[in-house]
Parts: C-alpha cells; structure tokens; sequence
C-alpha cells in the first residue's frame, strides 16, 4: 500500500467492516476482460459468501477463472474545501484476493444462506427455512480468502 498512514492492520477492524458493509464488488476477469459486479454477502471464518443464479455472465467467468478479488466499503463521507483540488472522500474500505469455488451440497448451501440472511435480516433468527426448489436454483459461492488489506481517509 502506498500510503502505510492509511493502512488499517488490525484483523478485527477489518472484519468488522466487512460484517458492517451492505455491498461486496466482486470482480473476475475472463480472456483478458475484466467484469465487476455488485453483491449481497456474508463473511465468516475467512470466506466471502455469496449467492446467485446457477445461471449467467459471472458463473462462465468463475468455471473458467476462480480467481476473485472483492471490495468494500463503508461510512462514505464527501469532505468540501474552498480549492478546487482540496475536495476529498472520508471511508473504510477493505480489498482482498481469494480463489471461489460453487457449494453443491444443499445442507451446506442452508448454511452459508443462512450467514446471509443474517447479515441483511432484522430477525434474529440463526436459522431460516428454504425450499428444495429454491436450493436447487441457487449456486452458492464461498470464496477463501488469500490476502487482504484495509484503509481508512479522513477518520
């Protein structure tokens, strides 16, 4: 990281703001073109979750390259000033590298939505109830996370 002031290395401020985040970018790249897409998430025990259609861009990309890097961010702040260039932006963001792999096994695909449905849920709930049908229409997705940084501006 260029600027070592900006960098956060504690693990828990790190994990906290991935559990705070509400949107995970997720990017890929296939045949040298990269593609990035907004997420719902859930983070536990070094894995990114996230689910989707069996079905479309980022699932070709994944089967063909299951490198991922994903981003977050939180508590975005505009901060102002009299100089045109002095304009700046106060955030948390964490970066980070990880290889993905599609979960198969619809117990564990309850489990992993239900690290989701927690993150987003109001109720809390530890587990939810999902119907065989619904399962089997929905690719789960765990990235293990490899490496990863944290910075923080303005705070």
């Amino acid at each position: 990281m260029r600027r070592n002031d900006k960098e956060i290395k504690d693990k828990s401020t790190i994990e906290r703001i991935l559990n705070d985040a509400q949107v995970c970018r997720i990017a890929l790249c296939n045949d040298n073109k990269p593609y990035i897409v907004p997420m719902n998430f859930g983070f536990k025990d070094n894995y990114i979750y996230i689910h989707s259609a069996c079905e479309g861009r980022k699932i070709d990309i994944i089967k063909e390259n299951n490198n991922v890097c994903f981003e977050v961010d939180i508590k975005h702040e505009l901060v102002k000033s009299d100089k045109t260039c002095n304009w700046g932006m106060k955030y948390y963001s964490v970066i980070g590298f990880g290889k993905a792999r599609f979960i198969n096994d619809n117990n564990k695909k309850k489990e992993i939505l239900n690290i989701i449905m927690q993150k987003y849920s109001e109720n809390t709930q530890k587990t939810f109830e999902y119907s065989d049908s619904t399962l089997n229409k929905t690719a789960l997705i765990q990235i293990k996370i490899e490496h990863i940084t944290g910075k923080k501006s303005g705070y």
